[in-house]
């Protein structure tokens, strides 16, 4: 059967082989034996996926695809699991798996937050993003692109950028280049932290970046004892991912 590649959901498909296998190749397969592809399309992840020694599932909602990957991939038939976004990944039986994919590009930031709700069933993730969000993921602080989805990630990740693809490898071909980058999970949980006054801070401190804390986080009442502090009179992008931590604790406390 042959299905003629669609875009969807921002999606461009991969057409070259050696760049998936490369990207199969940079997950670890240590400590989980599942790994879930997010929008298989064709399948030119999953043919590389099936050779590894891990059971294999397929995010993918359109029909076409899913009709292919299930002709195509036999193996695949009962692991198809509709919408990563709405996945309840408890249900996967050993509680821990890897996630790859060729990330739609319209959804990929919402992908990662998913991972991070996740992150005590995700001990790693390798996923091809747009190139501007890859490198918003693994920036540092002092950096204009340094945000929420920086701070938040790398936070309980260490996020590596593995490297670029070309625009030409892909039907149909985007407008923009494109980037692998690597999770790897390093905790669960931030001690002696509210964390979700943690993420209250870290949105807030971002959504009015030009300013300094001590008036992007008004929206928050900050406590007394914080007003006077070195931190309030930097702006978000000036605070590592740590700093942002030591702010939480302390606001906790």
């Amino acid at each position: 059967m042959k299905v003629k590649p669609k875009k969807h959901l921002g999606q461009h498909f991969l057409n070259d082989k050696n760049i998936a296998s490369r990207i199969v190749d940079s997950l670890s397969y240590k400590n989980y034996s599942t790994v879930l592809e997010v929008g298989p399309g064709m399948g030119v992840l999953t043919q590389f996926l099936l050779d590894k020694s891990v059971d294999v599932y397929a995010a993918e909602i359109d029909q076409e695809s899913v009709e292919y990957l299930e002709i195509n991939f036999p193996k695949l038939k009962n692991n198809i699991v509709g919408d990563f976004l709405k996945l309840n990944l408890n249900e996967f039986n050993n509680g821990q798996l890897a996630v790859i994919g060729n990330f739609p590009y319209n959804i990929s930031s919402q992908i990662v937050f998913k991972i991070l709700e996740n992150r005590s069933h995700i001990p790693e993730s390798v996923g091809m993003f747009q190139k501007e969000v890859a490198e918003r993921i693994v920036s540092g602080k002092g950096n204009k692109i340094y945000g929420i989805l920086s701070v938040l990630t790398q936070a309980y990740y260490e996020a590596e950028y593995l490297f670029t693809v070309h625009e030409n490898v892909f039907t149909p071909p985007p407008k923009v280049k494109s980037a692998v980058i690597r999770l790897k999970r390093f905790r669960n949980t931030i001690e002696d932290v509210d964390e979700a006054l943690f993420i209250k801070i870290v949105k807030a401190g971002f959504n009015q970046r030009r300013k300094t804390l001590r008036n992007a986080l008004k929206v928050l009442e900050i406590p007394e004892n914080l007003n006077s502090h070195e931190f309030m009179s930097l702006r978000a992008e000036q605070l590592s991912v740590d700093d942002f931590i030591l702010l939480a604790r302390l606001w906790h406390q």
